[in-house]
């Protein structure tokens, strides 16, 4: 990874889509700085566009995808993209499985859950997880005493053992029955509601994230930015980004964005 500062000014002046994980990339110790939302703001206002890629839950999406300053959002780790059209006031859900799908998938992973809450102590199921409705969030440092890293790839096997796919957050491990991910989605997010190929777009998007989960998105985007504290996971990453910020999460998305403006001879961030 290289410094951020060493970014050639013509890549950053055509980017016409940020794609973002939210976690630990636009928040800092669980907090959004206001400087990273008024960066999202910017980036919208300028014309480009603004899409979280995240692993939080749909019923969090709804909101981001109404009130923040986002030209839709992928969530759940991919298992659906939402994207609100304000002047018909109506949202756009598009899931990657059938509601009969999914209702069984949930069953399935609450029997999961119980069983890994058993094995692995220290563990809990995540805080939104009652805003789920296709994956499982297990938490192991968000809400609770921060688990060796160890315990936290017990929770992956366990995932793994029954058949679910599992990814490693900046704060939970999320597993989920299914072929989809985070770029997966992307892509058809930007087919149905763009009308755009994402391999043929690619050169025109940046992405930035800060863990493990964003690992396909790293490897597919030519241009890719980690924030600062990636560092804690340089050896759980099968990929890495191209750039890393000289400042820790929300701060060093705003920084990103900085460069971008100023590429694109527009205003800054304050």
């Amino acid at each position: 990874m290289l410094p951020l500062n060493q970014i050639e000014s013509e890549i950053l002046a055509q980017v016409n889509t940020v794609l973002t994980d939210i976690d630990d990339t636009l928040t800092l110790n669980g907090r959004i700085p206001a400087t990273a939302f008024m960066a999202m703001e910017k980036l919208q206002k300028a014309g480009i566009k603004v899409i979280p890629v995240t692993g939080r839950p749909a019923g969090w999406c709804d909101h981001i995808a109404r009130m923040w300053p986002v030209d839709g959002i992928v969530g759940e780790n991919g298992a659906f993209y939402f994207y609100y059209q304000a002047q018909q006031h109506k949202m756009i859900r598009r899931y990657w499985d059938s509601e009969a799908v999914r209702q069984k998938n949930r069953h399935r992973l609450s029997a999961l859950s119980d069983k890994i809450l058993a094995t692995v102590s220290g563990t809990k199921t995540s805080a939104d997880q009652s805003y789920r409705e296709t994956d499982l969030a297990i938490d192991f440092c968000e809400d609770v005493p921060p688990l060796p890293l160890g315990e936290v790839n017990r929770i992956v096997a366990l995932f793994r053992q029954a058949g679910a796919r599992a990814k490693v957050s900046s704060i939970h491990v999320n597993g989920w029955f299914g072929e989809y991910d985070k770029l997966a989605m992307t892509r058809i997010l930007f087919q149905e509601i763009f009308n755009q190929e994402l391999e043929r777009r690619k050169q025109q998007v940046i992405f930035v994230g800060d863990s493990p989960n964003d690992v396909p998105m790293f490897r597919f985007f030519p241009h890719s930015v980690g924030v600062a504290n990636i560092t804690q996971f340089t050896d759980q990453l099968s990929a890495q980004p191209d750039w890393i910020t000289e400042q820790a999460g929300g701060f060093g998305f705003a920084e990103l964005v900085d460069r971008i403006l100023k590429a694109k001879e527009l205003p800054l961030t304050k």
